[in-house]
This record gives C-alpha cells, sequence and structure tokens, in this order.
C-alpha cells in the first residue's frame, strides 16, 4: 500500500472516530495534504538530509566519479527554481545539493545594507535564509504534487484507467525538491558558545551540514581577499566540538561537519598558540612564526614577545596591528596540518581556499593529507573570483611550454583577448573547464564542488540585458522576446507566475474547506490561461 493510500485510510479511521461532526471531511483531500507537507520541522530536514550526505560520502569513497554539486543561492524562490530546473532537465535531485554562501548574506540580505564578507551582518540571517530556502523547497513539493492531484481527478472524470494508474505512480514515486544545505557559519560569530548557539539556530532551520573556517572571528575576511588571520588549532577545534554538541543535541547525530582552512593564503596570526611541551600542537603552530632567534636579553627591545621554539629562543616579527606573522611560503605545510588536525578532531569534510583552481596543486596538498587521513575529501570553491578562463588558458600555455610546443603566437599575459577565442590553445584550455570538477574529484579528492556566488552574477548578467533593451528602443519587445518567449519556448514553470506563487493550490484547498461555495482564483477569466 503506498503512502498516500496508508494516509487516506488513517484519515478515515480518524473521522470515523470523531463521529458526525467530521462529516464534511474528505480523507483523500486530508491525505494529499499531508503528502503535500512531508517535513514537518527542520529538524525532520536535517535528519533527512544528514542520512543523504552520508550516503553520498560513502558512494564518493567507494567511486570518485560519484561526487556531488551545488550552487550558491540567495533567496529562496533562487534555490527552488535551481530544484524544479533540476528535475526538470535531469529528472532526479540526487547528488545536487544547495549552498549558503556567508558572501552573499552579508551583501545581500542584512539589515545594514550589502556588507562585505567580514561577518558583519547579523547572525541571525543565515538561520533566516535557511528556513526561507526550505520554505520554498517544501512549496515546490506541494505545487507539483498539487499538479498531479489534479490530474489525477481529470482522468478519474474522463474513466481513463491507465492515465490514472500512470498518475497514481508519479504520486507514490514522487521525489521531494528537499536536498542537503552546506550552510555557512564564517568562523563562528564569536567564541565556542556563541558558534553553538548559532548553529543550533541553524540546525533546527534544517542545516545538516554547517561549514566553519579557522579565522579569526572579528578579523574574518573573504578567503579570495588579503589580510586574513588564522587562530591556534585548540580554538577552531572547539568550535568544531561546539557544532557537533549542536548537532547531538538536537538529535542530528550525523550532522555534518566542514572543516574550512584559510592557511594557504593567511600570513598572519593573532595569537601565538600555548604549547606545554615540544612537538605539541601548539609547539607545531608556533614553529611556522616568522621571527629571529636570539641568544642574549640584549637581542630584546621593549614591548618584544619572546618564546622558546625549536629548542631555541625565539623572537616573533609583530605588526604594528599587534599581529603576528607566518614564515613567508610556510602555507602548505600549515594547510597540510590543520586539515590532519580537523579531521583527527571531529570533522567530517575540508574546504582548502586556494588562490587558482589548479587540480595539481589540490591533489599535493590532499596526498599528503591522505597519508595520515586515507579517506580525506574536499569540499572545493569553484570560485566567480577566479578568472577561469586567463586560468586554464595559462595553464595550457605553461604546460605546452613544458612540453615545447610552439607558443609564439600566443602573449601570456593577454591571453583573455577575444582575438584568441576559438584558437587551438583556448579550445583546449575550455575543455579542461568542462572536465575540472571530473578531474579534481579523481585525481584531488574533491567530494563537493560549490559555486559560491553564481546566482549573484546571474541575477546581474540577466538584469543588465533586460534593461539595456527595456530602456532603449527596443522597449516592452525586450521583454517579451528576451524573457517571455524563451521561458514559453523553455518551458519554464515561472511563466504562470500564478500558479508558482500558489493560486490554484489555494484555490484547491479553497474547495476543501467550502465545496461548491468556494470563490476561486482560477476560473475563464484568469489571464494564465493563455499560457496553456
Amino acid at each position: 500500500m503506498s503512502a498516500y493510500q496508508n494516509e487516506m485510510k488513517a484519515v478515515a479511521a480518524l473521522k470515523e472516530a470523531a463521529g458526525n461532526g467530521w462529516s464534511a471531511i474528505n480523507p483523500e483531500y486530508a491525505a494529499r495534504m499531508r503528502i503535500q507537507n512531508r517535513f514537518k520541522t527542520g529538524l525532520d530536514i536535517a535528519k533527512y538530509t544528514a542520512a543523504i550526505m552520508r550516503k553520498d560520502m560513502a558512494e564518493y569513497d567507494a567511486d570518485s566519479s560519484a561526487y556531488t554539486q551545488s550552487l550558491g543561492c540567495w533567496h529562496g524562490f533562487i534555490g527552488q527554481q535551481k530544484l524544479i530546473s533540476i528535475k526538470k532537465h535531469l529528472k532526479t535531485t540526487n547528488k545536487r545539493y544547495l549552498y549558503l554562501s556567508g558572501w552573499m548574506v552579508a551583501a545581500l540580505r542584512s539589515e545594514f545594507g550589502p556588507l562585505p564578507d567580514q561577518s558583519m551582518h547579523e547572525k541571525t540571517s543565515v538561520a533566516a535564509l535557511i528556513e526561507e530556502l526550505y520554505t520554498f523547497l517544501r512549496q515546490a513539493d506541494a505545487r507539483e504534487l498539487d499538479l498531479l492531484f489534479t490530474a489525477l481527478d481529470d482522468a478519474r472524470a474522463a474513466g481513463d484507467k491507465a492515465k490514472e494508474a500512470e498518475i497514481q505512480a508519479q504520486i507514490d514515486n514522487f521525489e521531494t525538491h528537499v536536498v542537503p544545505i552546506i550552510a555557512d557559519i564564517d568562523a563562528g560569530f564569536g567564541n565556542a558558545e556563541a558558534t553553538y548557539l548559532l548553529a543550533k539556530k541553524m540546525i533546527e532551520a534544517g542545516a545538516c551540514c554547517i561549514q566553519i573556517e579557522n579565522q579569526v572571528s572579528d578579523e574574518k575576511q573573504c578567503g579570495h581577499q588579503d589580510g586574513k588571520v588564522t587562530v591556534p588549532h585548540a580554538e577552531f577545534l572547539a568550535k568544531i566540538n561546539a557544532v557537533r554538541y549542536a548537532f547531538l543535541e538536537l538529535g542530528v547525530d550525523d550532522g555534518v561537519i566542514v572543516a574550512r582552512t584559510d592557511s594557504l593564503g593567511a600570513g598572519l596570526t593573532k595569537q601565538i598558540a600555548v604549547t606545554n611541551e615540544p612537538g605539541d600542537l601548539g609547539d607545531q603552530y608556533n614553529s611556522f612564526l616568522d621571527g629571529d632567534y636570539i641568544t642574549s636579553a640584549d637581542d630584546i627591545e621593549n614591548g618584544d614577545v619572546v618564546i622558546k621554539a625549536n629548542g631555541k629562543l625565539l623572537k616573533p616579527k609583530r605588526l604594528a596591528s599587534g599581529l603576528f606573522q607566518f614564515r613567508p611560503g610556510t602555507g602548505e605545510d600549515r594547510v597540510v596540518l590543520d586539515c590532519i588536525t580537523s579531521l583527527q578532531n571531529g570533522a567530517d569534510l575540508l574546504w582548502i581556499e586556494t588562490e587558482k583552481p589548479h587540480v595539481g596543486q589540490i591533489a599535493n596538498m590532499v596526498n599528503r593529507i591522505r597519508e595520515v587521513v586515507p579517506n580525506a575529501k574536499l569540499v572545493y570553491n569553484n570560485s566567480p573570483s577566479f578568472n577561469w578562463t586567463l586560468n586554464f588558458r595559462q595553464q595550457v600555455f605553461d604546460d605546452w611550454v613544458a612540453q615545447g610546443k610552439d607558443v609564439s603566437a600566443y602573449d601570456r599575459n593577454n591571453l583573455m583577448s577575444v582575438e584568441y577565442d576559438g584558437t587551438d590553445l583556448c579550445n583546449e584550455a575550455d575543455e579542461r573547464i568542462r572536465t575540472f570538477q571530473k578531474d579534481a574529484s579523481r585525481e584531488a579528492g574533491i567530494f563537493h564542488h560549490l559555486i559560491t556566488l553564481p546566482t549573484y552574477h546571474t541575477a546581474a548578467l540577466s538584469t543588465d540585458n533586460l534593461a539595456k533593451g527595456y530602456f532603449a528602443e527596443e522597449g516592452m519587445l525586450a521583454y517579451v522576446k528576451g524573457v517571455q518567449r524563451q521561458e514559453i519556448r523553455q518551458g519554464i514553470a515561472c511563466v504562470k507566475h500564478q500558479n508558482m506563487a500558489g493560486s490554484d493550490i489555494g484555490d484547491n484547498h479553497k474547495e476543501y474547506f467550502a465545496g461548491e461555495a468556494a470563490l476561486k482564483a482560477g476560473g475563464k477569466d484568469n489571464t494564465m490561461n493563455q499560457f496553456g
């Protein structure tokens, strides 16, 4: 018996027990409403999606071609349309997630207005966006099922048993639009207690996966900007523990933690780590500090700090800001130590923020990590902060030089020029971009590929294209030709925007509640009928 039939049977039993007072209740209508609202709370969603991520991680461990993907979304509607599109074109949401970017929350969702990615936005806006995304995804479920219920009623009215059975099978095998969200908690918005409190809110909103970075919370910078400052491992591990306790408290026992390291691009630390004996974690952190070894108190100036490191007295270099700097060239070693330490202390996945998308560079670090933790795997930011075209054209140029190929027709510093479009070098670069995710998942341990800010850029691009025509000579044709006609031709559901917003669901509910007395919006005079 299907879930749909089980729900009808359950409501019918309730109706019978309730007696005549429930005479107007139709068990099938109630069953439809239950099926349309599968997830009653955010915790239901978090538990469901955590299980999906754990399954996907195990499948990736067995086969690296089974990697996962997501796109960053800054509004519930954007996330909803992405999942509707995935189901339409790819027929399944399997291994497709959503990403919630702290950058986009800061830039687009703060009550302060647009802000840089420096953890200055309201921390509650992160959890609020998670809840909003899942509200829209649940509404996508309700809308699609409502269309199926209407089709089921039409098939019954026509006496078409075969069509009725076909639609009933679609209802019984319905795949939800609700998928995992990897949610950015930045550097935790304060101390470990603050991190725990915010993590709870995010999990209660539906987050099964929380990404946290090892920057100083009140000095946080975007991963692709300068001035990043890391914290000693003990402080970061306390925040990982805080997130894990939040998951456990709320019963999401298999919640996923992504530990992000910015050490590759971060040359500064705010603190000298506490160390109790040579070789401990604090001592290893301090061993990367830049400074001068001294042999006499005469080498110490007023205000200098001196520590014992590597068996000698080290006077770390301290900037006017009070920050200490690491030795140049230690970034990769610090990344490897960060990653191993995080995985050995509760993290499930890694995020290494790099300055360019280079499979070889990522693989070099991952291979070192896997010498200690064999199943280490990454979430990787396929960032819009990279100039992908230029990066890959230069990578091909350099490879060709190493292979002894003639590159005299190309200027390496000017490879973005449109004159090179369509050349052999640029075609090979495009092919490497196309296969980057497959290659990196196979060779560099990347389990999940995401683009942090894609819908920020697509919104800007599409708006620019409409505005330049609409406010000029094209006028209304700019909208009709560039938007509405494309919606019709490509089968974009939003062309019927009243339906997308829930008008037909509301009409059906009115009929459930009031029967023939219901005043519906979807009659013959509804202009949405023009779209078939």
